[in-house]
């Protein structure tokens, strides 16, 4: 009987049918079709729950507020422009010194140009421009 069984046991092994095992990428990024892009893309962004408060405050602003927004950036930069031109005059930077508020400048001329150190004491944080020679 083992034998008999082991037989049957044998011959079926020998009739199996099998496939290949094929992997085909969904991800476009990883090689898959391009067409599932705007699927992957419509189903990341419907499972999205994080929201960005600050950039509907901007587009949640009135025609007054927007108004007063735009006066504000003219206003002060008038003032900047005029405190430029009693420091330096019209057109020239003279190296130095200087300090508006809290904020310092070190203008210097280097063999790229003349170089603009702004410093904002309150905070730490500084940047640096150049102004290449012509």
């Amino acid at each position: 009987m083992k034998k008999i069984t082991l037989i049957i046991f044998l011959f079926l092994s020998f009739n199996s049918f099998s496939q290949d095992l094929v992997y085909k990428p969904i991800n476009p990024a990883f090689g898959g079709d391009t067409f599932n892009y705007q699927w992957m893309l419509s189903s990341a962004q419907a499972q999205n729950s994080f929201t960005d408060d600050a950039a509907r405050e901007n587009f949640d602003r009135s025609e007054l507020e927007d108004f007063t927004q735009s006066l504000n950036s003219q206003l002060l930069g008038q003032v900047s422009r005029r405190l430029f031109t009693t420091q330096f005059g019209e057109l020239t930077l003279q190296p130095g010194t200087y300090s508006f508020g809290s904020l310092a400048l070190d203008i210097y001329t280097s063999n790229e140009g003349l170089v603009i150190n702004i410093l904002d004491t309150n905070t730490g944080e500084q940047t640096q421009i150049v102004i290449p020679n012509s």
